[in-house]
């Protein structure tokens, strides 16, 4: 893998900073706000932020980068779809969770829904998400899909699933000086006199930015993309042909391709031995051609071809000229 040093020291970072971003979360709803709980308060819109972050952002994150990690390149590409999928099918429950408790803590209070621009693109990203999932399942993770639609599809399906992160991370942006906007007027401390409340909101928002700027350099760079598999097949319903792009290894885990790797090595140490032995019966058949020689050769001659000899034995070349003597007089 190029540059899987610079890969290692991103990822590494993306995983801190995702991290570090639920336990701000979570820092500003039990120590700023009023903790977590589901009785229609103020505590259950809490749940909002908290699984936003959790789920629909850092989750999603990691969903998007499972194909880019090396380790994983051995395992069965169909087992790597699964987490994929297996991801992002957790980071959609926590979103739909995150979306009740709102809806909730809004009917509750009277509040009216639906009425500002985060709600808007944030109940349509997590439509389009929805959507992207369950196309994605249909299409790449079941057998039925002709492998000319998964080609066409792939494009789209990449560039959306890149999308809908960037705008989940802008929305929650919003969402955030929306909260604080609502939340920090008098007789509290205006959000525009900077309180730590709104200081520390506004330094999650920058660690989610660079979660999000990392968890997109990853994704797109082409040198970093996981390989194409070999000697692998399609799941398709007339028994399996291949796929370009969307190879599907026979193997069910990592320990397989482990196998075949040493079954590789003990076939080219078969062949490097046989070739061993076939130099070691050519160097002789040539030494004996080297006698003949020398048996027909004047005294002269005989040292420098019994020389010459010894030095092309010792490199295992042998000449062209004197590889097959015409054993004519001299």
């Amino acid at each position: 893998m190029e540059g899987y040093g610079l890969f290692l020291v991103l990822l590494v970072s993306a995983l801190l900073l995702g991290f570090l971003s639920v336990l701000f979360a979570l820092v500003w709803v039990f120590h700023y706000r009023e903790g977590l709980s589901w009785d229609g308060g103020s505590a259950e819109f809490n749940w909002h932020p908290v699984l936003i972050i959790t789920g629909f952002i850092f989750i999603q994150g990691i969903a998007i980068i499972v194909y880019r990690l090396p380790w994983t390149w051995k395992c069965s590409k169909l087992l790597i779809k699964f987490i994929h999928a297996g991801l992002n099918t957790i980071a959609m429950i926590l979103a739909i969770v995150s979306l009740v408790a709102v809806f909730d803590f809004h009917n509750a209070k009277n509040i009216p829904n639906m009425y500002s621009l985060h709600s808007w693109i944030g109940l349509t990203a997590v439509i389009f998400y929805t959507l992207q999932l369950v196309l994605g399942f249909a299409v790449f993770l079941l057998p039925f899909a002709p492998v000319s639609l998964r080609a066409s599809l792939m494009p789209i399906h990449i560039y959306s699933g890149l999308l809908i992160f960037a705008t989940v991370i802008a929305t929650a942006l919003m969402g955030f000086t929306e909260k604080l906007i609502f939340a920090l007027k008098t007789p509290a401390p205006a959000y525009s006199t900077s309180p730590p409340e709104a200081i520390f909101v506004n330094t999650l928002g920058l660690l989610i930015v660079i979660f999000g700027a990392l968890i997109l350099w990853m994704a797109t760079r082409p040198h970093w993309k996981r390989p194409p598999e070999q000697n692998s097949k399609i799941q398709q319903p007339n028994g399996g042909t291949p796929e370009g792009t969307e190879e599907e290894s026979t193997m069910t885990d990592c320990s397989n391709t482990d196998k075949s790797d040493v079954e590789f090595n003990s076939e080219a140490a078969a062949r490097k031995r046989n070739l061993k032995l076939d130099e070691i019966f050519e160097i002789k058949r040539n030494v004996q051609d080297f006698s003949w020689w020398s048996r027909h050769c004047s005294s002269e001659r005989t040292i420098s071809i019994h020389r010459l000899a010894f030095h092309c034995i010792g490199s295992c070349w042998i000449p062209p000229a004197l590889a097959q003597p015409t054993r004519k007089g001299m």
